[in-house]
């Protein structure tokens, strides 16, 4: 993989011979990539005991949330106690979004949850405490070892996708059934 690929908006698929159990069957959107390093949020794996409801509670923000049965998900190991909401480009943060690319943006100020509790937040987002990071050419070298596939990026696989299907339905967007991949990496 050439280090000048940008893969900043596109979707990384953790191989089955993933290393790190923490990004087994992961699902990650890509935040952003450059040469300094790559940060992305992983946006299937719910946490088993934490809603939108009682992360605002816990932040002390009041409001009638109505998406306050929202999963939180585990975004990654790094800075796992640091928010970030994954949404699509119609809302704007007052302090700071960050605009992937036309159909995505991300949001890491507390004035996000605030509107959503509101009402006013995205329509479409994923809530997630913590990122997966890896600093230059780390990635790079990590998809040349086969432990990522990269696809495209789709609304209905980010938002629309039940988050235990959307693993095998990056693998299918790329016509690759789950089935015939093995964990054992190999050399031609």
């Amino acid at each position: 993989m050439p280090l000048d690929m940008d893969l900043t908006g596109q979707v990384l698929i953790a191989m089955p011979g993933m290393g790190d159990a923490r990004f087994g069957h992961s699902v990650v959107f890509m935040c952003a990539h450059s040469a300094e390093g790559a940060m992305g949020l992983i946006i299937n794996k719910p946490t088993s005991d934490l809603q939108l409801s009682n992360l605002l509670e816990q932040l002390s923000i009041e409001g009638g949330s109505k998406n306050g049965d929202l999963p939180v998900y585990f975004g990654g190991p790094v800075e796992h106690g640091r928010g970030f909401v994954l949404h699509e480009t119609g809302y704007q943060s007052s302090i700071s979004t960050l605009e992937v690319n036309s159909d995505f943006a991300m949001t890491a100020t507390m004035d996000i949850l605030e509107d959503m509790a509101e009402g006013r937040g995205p329509s479409k987002s994923i809530v997630a405490l913590g990122y997966a990071g890896w600093g230059p050419g780390q990635l790079e070298g990590e998809i040349a070892e086969n432990g990522w596939l990269v696809c495209d990026a789709s609304r209905a696989l980010i938002f629309e996708t039940p988050d235990a299907n959307k693993w095998e339905a990056a693998l299918t967007s790329l016509g690759i059934s789950p089935l015939t991949l093995s964990a054992d990496a190999g050399r031609a």
